[in-house]
C-alpha cells in the first residue's frame, strides 16, 4: 500500500508559472493597447492599479505573436537583460509580482525556466542569471532552476544566494547524468526523471527502469533520498487513454521500490492538455496521483489549489466522468466530451 499523505501542506508544490513558454491571448483580457498604440500585457499592482509589460516592437515579427499569442515572461527577461532602466524595472517588477502571487498561493519552490528565450547560449545563461537575481529579491522559498542545458543550470545555481533555503535542480536525466555532481556544489535538492538516453518512456516500466537507473546513480553519489524527486513524466490524455494509468502505476511501483522517504512529483497538469475543463482534469488526477504516492507537483499552485484536491467530491459526476478519462476506461475522451457538451462538468 503505498503512503498517502494526510493534509494540503504535506503536498510539495514546485510552482511552474514562471517560464518563458508561457503565453497570453493577444485578444485575451489580460492584453490591451495602451493610447498610444503600443501592445501591452496587464496585471494587478499591490495596491489594486492596473500595471503593464509593453510590448518590444521586434516580438511583433515573432512566430508566436503572428499566432495571436504573447510570451509575457520571454517579454518580461529580455527586457531584463536588454532593456534600459526602465524597461528593467518594468521587468523585475512583473517577476516579483509573479513571484509573490505563486509564495502565497501556496509554492514551496519556485521554478524557473528562460529556455526559450533564445537559441543561443550565451543570451540563455545571461536570462538565467537575471532571473535568479530579481526572483530572489522576493521570494521566501527557495529558488528551483530548470532547464534541458547542464550549463544552464550551473548559471541559475551560482547565481542564487541561498538566502531563502537550499535550491532545487531541475532535471537530471539519464542523457545528462553529469548533472548530478551540481548537487553536492550547490547543496541542492534535484528532480530526475523518467527520460531514457533515447527520449520519453513508453510505458510504465519504462518509467521505473528508467528511474531505478538515474535514482540509484544518484543514490550512488551520496545524495540523501528525501532530497531526490522523481519526475515520472506526465503525457496528455486526450493523447492515448492509457497515459494517466501509465504514470500512475510507475508512481505506485517507485514508492513501492524506494519507500517514503523519497519524494514522487511531476508536471501533474500536463495531463490535461487539449481538453476543456482542464481544471477538472487536473484536480483529479493530482488526487490520484495522490492516493498511488505522489507527494508533490510541477504545478501553478493558483489555478491548482491543494486545498481543492483534498476537499474533491469524488462520488460527484464530473469527478467520476474525469476519474474514468484518466484511469484509461474513456478511449479518445468521448463520454468526457460528450459530458462537456451536455453541460455535466460544472
Amino acid at each position: 500500500m503505498p503512503r498517502v499523505i494526510e493534509s494540503p501542506d504535506q503536498f510539495i508544490i514546485i510552482g511552474e508559472n514562471i517560464h518563458t513558454t508561457r503565453v497570453v491571448r493577444r485578444n485575451g483580457v489580460r492584453a490591451t493597447t495602451l493610447e498610444d498604440g503600443v501592445e501591452a500585457v496587464t496585471y494587478t499592482g499591490q495596491n489594486g492599479e492596473i500595471r503593464y509589460v509593453t510590448v518590444p516592437e521586434h516580438f511583433k515579427k515573432t512566430q508566436p505573436y503572428e499566432q495571436g499569442n504573447l510570451k509575457h515572461f520571454m517579454i518580461a527577461v529580455w527586457k531584463g537583460v536588454h532593456g534600459d532602466a526602465d524597461e528593467e524595472a518594468e521587468a523585475a517588477a512583473y517577476i516579483h509580482h509573479e513571484a509573490n502571487r505563486q509564495v502565497a498561493a501556496g509554492a514551496h519552490f519556485l521554478d524557473l525556466n528562460v529556455d526559450e528565450v533564445s537559441y543561443k547560449l550565451d543570451e540563455q545563461k545571461q536570462s538565467m542569471e537575471w532571473l535568479v537575481q530579481t526572483a530572489q529579491q522576493v521570494s521566501s522559498v527557495p529558488l528551483s532552476i530548470d532547464s534541458s542545458n547542464v550549463e544552464i543550470i550551473e548559471t541559475g545555481l551560482n547565481a542564487y544566494d541561498g538566502s531563502r533555503g537550499r535550491p532545487m535542480l531541475n532535471s537530471v536525466a539519464l542523457e545528462r547524468i553529469d548533472a548530478l555532481d551540481l548537487i553536492g556544489v550547490h547543496d541542492a535538492r534535484v528532480v530526475v526523471t523518467a527520460a531514457s538516453v533515447d527520449g520519453m518512456p513508453s510505458d510504465a516500466a519504462d518509467r521505473v527502469r528508467n528511474v531505478g537507473e538515474i535514482t540509484e546513480a544518484a543514490l550512488s553519489r551520496g545524495v540523501p533520498a528525501s532530497d531526490i524527486y522523481i519526475d515520472a513524466l506526465v503525457f496528455p490524455i486526450s493523447v492515448a487513454a492509457e497515459y494517466g494509468r501509465h504514470y500512475l502505476d510507475a508512481v505506485m511501483e517507485i514508492r513501492q521500490q524506494f519507500g517514503n522517504e523519497i519524494h514522487i512529483t511531476g508536471g501533474l497538469s500536463n495531463v490535461s492538455f487539449g481538453l476543456p475543463v482542464r481544471k477538472l482534469i487536473n484536480e483529479t488526477f493530482i488526487h490520484l496521483a495522490i492516493q498511488h504516492g505522489a507527494d508533490s507537483g510541477i504545478i501553478d499552485p493558483i489555478q491548482t489549489r491543494a486545498g481543492n484536491v483534498y476537499n474533491l467530491d469524488t462520488e460527484s459526476t464530473p469527478v467520476k466522468t474525469a476519474t474514468a478519462l484518466l484511469m484509461g476506461e474513456d478511449e479518445y475522451c468521448v463520454n468526457y466530451l460528450k459530458a462537456y457538451r451536455a453541460g455535466e462538468l460544472s
